[in-house]
């Protein structure tokens, strides 16, 4: 069994309806009028917001971040597009890849307001699970929600994500210390 694969960095995904790219300066403008938008949407559930977290120099700071862990292959960071006409939709990303006898990394989503209950995050986790054991031969990929966000545990279950434990203060998020529900989901198990 390999415990490190030297892997092709892939800049962009397909699936059905959506493309996955590496996010680039290009999308700024999208991306800060969709997150502006979807803040009451999306705060509840990740890190509080920085005071300049909507600025350019935040997201050029950010996408410094994401080169440098697609390089060392400890992450792979994605925005989500719809094909038809390229409007952005929102975010996929596997971080902390980790390797040797593990082989496994975190996964990270978010929808903007406007595409929620449309099958878009539902698609690009499935595209990105297709990437972690088809591509970067990863063995397991784990992700953890709020016990009440019910539509994240549904969309997990949906895929096939199994259910873990409870992890007691796992995340800090708003600004707080959350309980998270853990999930996994292993290239042996099957894809709903």
């Amino acid at each position: 069994m390999a415990v490190w694969r030297d892997v092709e960095i892939e800049q962009s995904l397909m699936a059905q309806g959506i493309r996955l790219s590496a996010p680039t300066l290009e999308d700024y403008e999208n991306w800060a009028k969709l997150r502006g938008a979807s803040r009451s949407h999306t705060e509840p559930w990740e890190p509080a917001w920085t005071a300049d977290e909507l600025s350019r120099s935040a997201f050029k700071r950010r996408l410094e971040r994401y080169q440098i862990d697609r390089q060392s292959g400890a992450g792979y960071p994605f925005f989500v597009f719809r094909s038809r006409d390229n409007v952005l939709l929102g975010a996929c990303n596997l971080n902390n890849v980790r390797r040797g006898v593990q082989q496994s990394a975190d996964i990270g989503y978010w929808i903007g307001t406007p595409y929620i209950r449309q099958g878009h995050t539902r698609m690009a986790v499935r595209r990105i699970m297709a990437f972690a054991f088809d591509n970067l031969g990863l063995h397991r990929v784990e992700a953890a929600c709020r016990p009440e966000n019910r539509a994240s545990r549904k969309l997990l279950k949906s895929i096939g994500f199994q259910f873990e434990g409870r992890a007691r203060a796992f995340l800090n998020i708003a600004g707080e210390w959350h309980d998270h529900d853990r999930f996994a989901l292993l290239n042996t198990d099957p894809r709903l």
